[in-house]
């Protein structure tokens, strides 16, 4: 017989919006016995929202691993590390893990830069980032677990990002 648990309904917020721009393309490391691993250098961007502001700094990446979901599409994950510094010189650490399906017509636009983006309902992009600062003022994001959901532009990605509450 089942225990009986009482379930507190997941909650979340906007935390912010993160605009990646991925500097110098994606690195084809190539196909090891372990999957098709890729480096993205993150050149810098910006984030933004009701509690947090500032830039991307230059810096960290992206590495990622891809391999096959069915006959129709690829599957990745996510192995990220960034630095951004808020709009009064504070310094967050921030790394994610994360998950993306894309339908392999879609991935077929994302390699040909003069074909528009795909729309982003027709594939998944996630990420389950953290956060890590010496800062007093930010110093409450050392608590927090956040999801986000990202889609593929001219510049890198987007991330629009929750904080799990």
């Amino acid at each position: 017989m089942a225990e009986e648990y009482s379930h507190t309904p997941l909650a979340t917020r906007h935390l912010c919006t993160a605009e990646f721009e991925v500097g110098g393309g994606i690195i084809g490391i190539g196909a090891s016995p372990f999957g098709d691993q890729r480096l993205g250098y993150i050149g810098g961007g910006r984030f933004f929202g009701p509690r947090i502001n500032g830039i991307v700094l230059p810096g960290g990446g992206n590495w990622s691993r891809s391999g096959r979901l069915g006959e129709g599409a690829s599957v990745g994950t996510f192995d990220a590390r960034a630095v951004w510094q808020t709009d009064d010189g504070d310094l967050i650490y921030l790394s994610y893990t994360g998950r993306n399906i894309i339908p392999d017509d879609v991935r077929a636009t994302f390699a040909d830069a003069t074909v528009p983006d795909a729309d982003p309902s027709r594939y998944y992009l996630r990420i389950a980032p953290v956060f890590e600062t010496a800062s007093e003022k930010y110093g409450w994001l050392n608590g927090v677990l956040a999801v986000g959901v990202g889609e593929r532009t001219d510049y890198g990605v987007r991330h629009v990002i929750h904080e799990v509450l």
